[in-house]
């Protein structure tokens, strides 16, 4: 069997698709490009905003154009919570949020059937390994969960956490993917282990929501320092809810930890925070980053942002705008607010037109982009540990433990050609096309 992914969405859909893909390839079949003669495309995708959802059946429309005698099996959370609605494309096989193994053997059944060939799998709702455990995760012998940026062996994605119970008014990744799951330490140690041995440099601690690994976040990290010490690692989005004294020591005690975090804000304004169902506060959240600062010098802080909330005032707008100012984030992800069927912000009042939403995006946009170009400045003549993963003509390429993109430009062919998979101190020079450039010292 011939078959090609495309993922929509997240990181841990990146993780999943890995998963499928490992399950396939181990049991002798051949994973290429949509395009070239596939017997199967599976797209996983994506239904946290109604942008994603167009994405997602958009997707499915342009691999059927390119592929018209393959089986189409879809997965993800879109599938998971519309089911009728991916149904109505045409496809072969609708899968869902959970059990990729019974998802790939579903797969080579239809195949083996083919012509007119339809199924739909159970939801991850009625999923016993959904509901009450962790799911069947890869084994680390073939994942290559790198994302499709980095080189191979450079960056690895470790999804230790499924699922999520927050229940945020604007948010349908509770019905997608169930109540929160954690991998056993046990598990998390020997796939850190098997990434570490296989020669990653940074490893990407990922989940739908990672804060609310049981038994604690602290012990998944400092498990999978010790298993993979030569290897940097990344945490994924943090809840501002964690950041507590006791975490944030804790958190200095794992060597090789980046000094990047990622907060889920959501807004700066403490009465839409409440509207939202975020239990937190604003000043809960200037404190926490307060601390991670103070714990890790030179820190990256970036952050989510929705705009548009239903209700959200121009005042209340503006408060967002001064917040993330205040707190001077290197980076902040904008996304206009979707409503989504289902959720208890679809039904509020004072719904927020989208030339609003598109105007607030902007200008928020240019605040953030203001923030990133100021820390960006701060780097100049500081040091940062680079891992490289592309080169090109003239220069080498990577990211920076406090995630910045830096360029080490050619001298006389000395730095012109950097091994990819290399981490080297590079001091920072200057700014160029908004990536930072220096030498390595």
């Amino acid at each position: 069997m011939r078959f090609s992914t495309m993922t929509l969405g997240c990181k841990a859909n990146q993780y999943d698709t890995r998963t499928i893909e490992r399950i396939l390839c181990e049991r002798g079949h051949e994973h290429i490009k949509a395009g070239n003669g596939c017997d199967v495309c599976i797209i996983n995708t994506c239904a946290v905003t109604a942008e994603s959802v167009r994405k997602s059946r958009q997707a499915v429309r342009r691999v059927k154009r390119l592929e018209p005698n393959a089986l189409i099996a879809v997965c993800g959370c879109y599938s998971e919570i519309e089911r009728s609605a991916v149904e109505e494309l045409g496809v072969s096989l609708i899968g869902g949020t959970a059990d990729r193994e019974g998802f790939a053997a579903k797969v080579e059944e239809l195949l083996a059937v083919h012509v007119g060939a339809r199924a739909i799998l159970p939801s991850a709702g009625r999923s016993t390994a959904h509901a009450t455990g962790t799911e069947p995760a890869p084994r680390a012998a073939q994942q290559t969960e790198q994302t499709e940026q980095a080189a191979p062996r450079t960056r690895a994605l470790l999804k230790i956490q499924d699922g999520c119970g927050n229940h945020c008014s604007y948010c349908v990744i509770p019905q997608a993917r169930g109540n929160p799951r954690s991998m056993p330490l046990s598990d998390v140690a020997a796939k850190a282990k098997k990434l570490g041995e296989q020669g990653y440099k940074e490893i990407v601690i990922t989940g739908i929501e990672i804060s609310s690994y049981s038994p604690c976040l602290i012990d998944a990290l400092q498990t999978i320092s010790s298993n993979a010490p030569h290897a940097r690692l990344r945490i994924g989005s943090l809840i501002p809810e964690i950041l507590t004294e006791s975490f944030t020591e804790r958190l200095t005690s794992i060597p090789n930890l980046c000094n990047h975090f990622h907060i889920s804000l959501q807004s700066g304004c403490d009465e839409v925070l409440r509207q939202m169902n975020r239990n937190y506060t604003t000043d809960e959240v200037t404190s926490g980053i307060e601390r991670l600062r103070r714990a890790f010098d030179n820190s990256g802080i970036t952050a989510d942002l929705i705009v548009g909330f239903p209700g959200e005032t121009d005042e209340q707008f503006e408060q967002t705008l001064r917040f993330i100012e205040k707190v001077a984030f290197s980076k902040v992800h904008i996304f206009p607010f979707s409503l989504r069927r289902g959720t208890a912000a679809a039904q509020m009042p004072d719904q927020i037109s989208g030339s609003v939403k598109k105007e607030r995006a902007k200008i928020a946009g240019e605040v953030a982009a203001r923030l990133a170009e100021k820390f960006k400045l701060a780097q100049i003549g500081k040091t940062l540990d680079v891992l490289f993963e592309t080169q090109k003509t003239g220069y080498s390429a990577g990211l920076s433990g406090n995630y910045l993109s830096v360029a080490v430009w050619a001298q006389n062919g000395k730095y012109g050609k950097i091994d990819k998979n290399s981490r080297e101190n590079v001091k920072i020079l200057g700014i160029k096309d908004s990536v930072l450039f220096g030498e390595i010292v």
